[in-house]
């Protein structure tokens, strides 16, 4: 009869999907050719998978802080979550439907009937998410799971001294056939989808659905499934893990929009109508997936401003990714480039300062308050920095472990990674700004090290409830100035309160002062703060930075 999907269960199956698609993920990525050849499938379900699984071990920590564990609804809400906010590409876009679909089924059984109902949920929630439907596509292996997870015949239970019982189909069964309805229906991709015959490939993102459900059988059923067939018959030419042949036009051309655009948007139900209709006259792979004011958009455009103005119109749009096809392409086009000796990668919380990092030569990720990157695309930066040694700078507490983790994956593939555990933006900066590529790589390393360490860090922001701090009670509303991550003053005014956090800092001696400004702080505080400086510590500079969209109006640094 098997066992129901119980926490544990969703767990496991977490972790066997990211540990099977961490494996496949180039041989994903190298038969992508559709809807757009870029090459990044399978490093977007990876990715998206990645985020799953962040959010269900997220419910896990919580409920062991209480010394409880988390109910079967927990865990699979999570699940589809963490999906939905971290969810890349158009395949990893689908992907979080699917499981968001799954989820909203299972939330109220995880026996084998309730995963019957939850993948044909799925399935039809997934088509609804795409503007145009393909066949050939992930779509299609969704939709053959389903049907034959419905299939999968009842079982029978011995009643006692009397006719057997015949109840539901166990999950195992369902989860199996559901696997292999998959497994059959990717070798038919290339018959329905002619670009995938010309390539001589099945869907990737299909290839990737698969994947992810072969883990959720091994999830339920203790035993590995069999690794998915690379032809489909002998009338269909040989999937091959060589890149895609470059579309006509030259060896950089794209067939179709330039742009691709993905944003989380907070809006209602009847926005997001109206946003359909828009981004489905300005481009196409249209992919629009969620629920309860909460919604992942993915779509191709040549206008990408035009795609982020239509979400600023419908609501709230974060955490924007746009990707310059051509650019993609004329990297594939280029083959592999010999490798720089020596990059340095940083996590920084807004777009100016990213920017600034740039500038210095660094590979960066963006940080959003609440929406810290996981250790997938940290390797993933790793990766772009294509380099031989790396220097990581995380620049947040809370990253520490998740770098650790990347850096980690990193060395397994052969590049020499050097953590510094920055513990703020500024720390980063300060190490950037002493960082040279020509010394020996552990002396590099030193010198960055040393810098981070001899700067202190602060920030000033507002408070967004009550609440006990070391420097007291706090209430909403009230301007707080942090030193290293301590509450050290509690006031009423901007700039009078980021005064009193800078004599502070400073009592103790210091060289420089580093102030980033966030885009809605007022105009005038770096000006004012400027002034202070001057007037109250001699021989001290200030520089000043602006940050872009942070999580507080003003951070501080001090060498």
């Amino acid at each position: 009869m098997g066992r129901d999907l119980d926490p544990a269960a969703i767990r496991a199956w977490c972790a066997l999907a990211l540990d099977a698609l961490g494996r496949e993920r180039e041989e994903i990525d190298a038969i992508n050719v559709y809807p757009v050849a870029d090459g990044d499938t399978g490093t977007n379900l990876y990715l998206t998978v990645e985020a799953a699984g962040q959010a269900v071990e997220a419910v896990f920590t919580a409920h062991a802080a209480g010394g409880t564990t988390p109910g079967p609804a927990d865990a699979v809400r999570a699940l589809a979550h963490g999906a939905l906010i971290g969810a890349r590409g158009n395949s990893g876009t689908i992907l979080a439907q699917l499981l968001r679909g799954m989820a909203g089924v299972l939330a109220r059984g995880c026996d084998g009937p309730h995963l019957v109902e939850a993948l044909h949920t799925a399935s039809a929630a997934a088509r609804q998410a795409v503007a145009h439907p393909v066949e050939g596509t992930i779509l299609s292996v969704a939709a053959a799971a389903a049907r034959a997870a419905g299939d999968a015949g009842p079982a029978r239970a011995a009643g006692e001294g009397g006719p057997a019982l015949v109840v539901g189909p166990s999950l195992e069964a369902v989860a199996r056939a559901a696997y292999e309805g998959a497994r059959a229906a990717l070798e038919e991709t290339p018959a329905q989808l002619a670009v995938l015959a010309r390539a001589g490939v099945v869907d990737a993102g299909g290839r990737g659905l698969v994947t992810v459900l072969g883990a959720l059988l091994e999830a339920v059923s203790g035993e590995s499934p069999a690794r998915t067939r690379r032809r489909r018959g002998t009338d269909a030419p040989r999937p091959t893990t060589a890149a895609p042949a470059p579309a006509p036009g030259g060896p950089c051309a794209v067939d179709g929009p330039a742009y691709e655009v993905i944003y989380l948007l907070e809006a209602d139900d009847d926005a997001v109508a109206r946003l359909r209709a828009r981004l489905d006259a300005l481009g196409d792979s249209l992919v629009v997936v969620g629920g309860d004011g909460l919604w992942n958009v993915h779509v191709h455009v040549d206008d990408a401003g035009a795609a982020v103005e239509a979400g600023i119109e419908a609501g709230r749009p974060h955490r924007i990714r746009v990707t310059h096809f051509a650019g993609e392409a004329a990297k594939a086009a280029a083959g592999p480039a010999e490798p720089v000796q020596r990059a340095v990668v940083a996590v920084v919380p807004g777009e100016g300062l990213a920017e600034l990092c740039a500038r210095a030569g660094a590979t960066t990720v963006l940080a959003r308050p609440g929406e810290a990157p996981g250790s997938g695309e940290l390797v993933d930066a790793i990766r772009r920095a294509h380099a031989r040694e790396v220097v990581l700078l995380p620049n947040a507490t809370e990253l520490r472990h998740t770098a650790a983790a990347a850096a980690q994956q990193a060395r397994t593939e052969g590049v020499r990674v050097a953590l510094i555990p920055t513990r703020a933006a500024v720390q980063g900066i300060a190490a950037l700004a002493v960082h040279e590529p020509g010394r020996r790589f552990d002396e590099d390393v030193v010198a960055m090290t040393a810098a981070a360490g001899a700067t202190r860090y602060g920030e000033v922001a507002l408070a967004e409830h009550q609440s006990f701090t070391s420097a007291g009670v706090c209430q909403a509303g009230d301007v707080l100035g942090l030193i290293d991550g301590d509450v050290a003053v509690i006031g009423q005014d901007l700039a009078r309160t980021a005064q009193d956090v800078l004599d502070r800092m400073l009592s103790g001696g210091g060289e420089l002062v580093t102030l980033v400004l966030a885009a809605d702080a007022p105009p005038s505080l770096a000006a004012g703060l400027e002034a202070h400086v001057r007037a109250r510590h001699l021989a001290v500079d200030t520089c000043v930075h602006h940050g872009g969209r942070l999580h507080a109006p003003l951070l501080i640094g001090v060498e």
